[in-house]
């Protein structure tokens, strides 16, 4: 009996101590449920509190609208490594980069479609010396000296400008683009009445096979496009048929408001800007590969090879990125008189400034 009494009491007894571990592991697993939720609840707060910091970051940001003179390429790559690598943003600057649409780059920047554009001495230089001027002038040169050129066919035996007589040359129609076949063609020695003219009908050196005879490319990416496609051609820089020619293309221009209202924003977007084509004068292939992204429809290949020989023009003859002169602005505006191409000479401090560079600065 007593036997069957303390076998019962340890039946009781496991019985209890069961019951008592299986509410412990319940409480555990509750426990461990409720430190999980906790955790996952204190991430998601932390994760939300740094949207929160990104996102009042990029609202503390000044905005900048950057407009291209044409789709993005190898001129513009500077800009684009700034943009990628968080120079601008460094500075304080949400900059937008965008082609243009509506228009020519110099009118949308002097109606305030842009901060900042792309442009050419040329534009420059006539936008203000026309019955309204525009307001704008140039703040730095992407490139020192004039890459241009006047291009044949190999086979067609055409190679310099004696020989344009009696061909067809097709061209954007520009209008300082017939003032330097003109010259070019009267210092050759040939008559510039019996070239013919016409526009471009876009598809670039396929053209030049059998439907015209000369145009006009820059070295740096029309040049490259005809070496991958293994066609042959006679390179004419303009710049080496007369030292006029050899002016600022493209340049970066600003609304002169902007100048005058926001300098130190100037002041900020080009130093990020210098810093963007340090790095590209640097490292062409990187900074290849970055403008890869904003211009997948070219090949990498392409913009690789045009990059490395840009990369040693940014800077070209020169200590300080984007600096101009006046002998520069003054050579390409005597031209431009001389030509017809504008009325009367504009001093060359009226176009261009200096003043905020950063290399200017120190």
């Amino acid at each position: 009996m007593k036997k069957k009494h303390l076998k019962a009491l340890c039946l009781a007894a496991i019985a209890v101590l069961s019951l008592t571990a299986c509410s412990g592991s319940k409480t555990s697993q509750s426990g461990a449920a409720v430190s999980q939720a906790e955790t996952e609840k204190a991430g998601a707060d932390v994760s939300l509190t740094e949207s929160s910091q990104a996102a009042s970051s990029k609202e503390n940001l000044e905005d900048v609208t950057v407009i291209l003179d044409y789709v993005a390429n190898t001129n513009h790559t500077g800009m684009y490594a700034a943009l990628d690598l968080g120079y601008y943003e460094e500075e304080g600057l949400n900059v937008k980069i965008v082609e243009p649409t509506e228009g020519a780059t110099a009118t949308l920047v002097a109606v305030g479609k842009g901060d900042f554009g792309i442009s050419y001495q040329e534009d420059v230089t006539i936008a203000l010396t026309s019955e309204e001027p525009l307001p704008i002038k140039a703040v730095a040169a992407l490139i020192q000296h004039n890459t241009s050129g006047f291009v044949t066919a190999a086979d067609k035996n055409i190679t310099s400008p004696k020989d344009f007589e009696g061909k067809t040359y097709a061209g954007w129609g520009g209008p300082g683009e017939s003032a330097v076949l003109e010259a070019v063609m009267t210092q050759a020695g040939a008559d510039f009445s019996k070239l013919n003219m016409v526009i471009s009908d876009g598809s670039g050196f396929a053209a030049l096979k059998d439907q015209v005879d000369i145009m006009w490319f820059f070295e740096g990416w029309d040049n490259i496009t005809c070496k991958l496609n293994d066609f042959p051609i006679n390179y004419m820089p303009v710049r080496e048929l007369d030292d006029r020619l050899d002016y600022y293309t493209p340049v970066i221009i600003a609304n002169t408001d902007t100048l005058s209202k926001r300098p130190e924003m100037v002041r900020k977007f080009l130093r990020a800007t210098e810093r963007g084509y340090l790095y590209a004068i640097e490292h062409p292939q990187e900074s290849a590969e970055i403008l890869h992204k904003y211009a997948p429809d070219y090949s990498l290949e392409m913009l690789t090879m045009s990059q490395e020989f840009l990369s040693g023009k940014y800077m070209e003859d020169t200590e300080v990125w984007g600096s101009m002169s006046d002998e520069t602005w003054d050579n390409y505006t005597d031209f431009m008189v001389e030509y017809g191409v504008i009325d009367e000479a504009i001093p060359a401090a009226d176009c261009y400034t200096n003043e905020f560079l950063p290399g200017e600065a120190e």
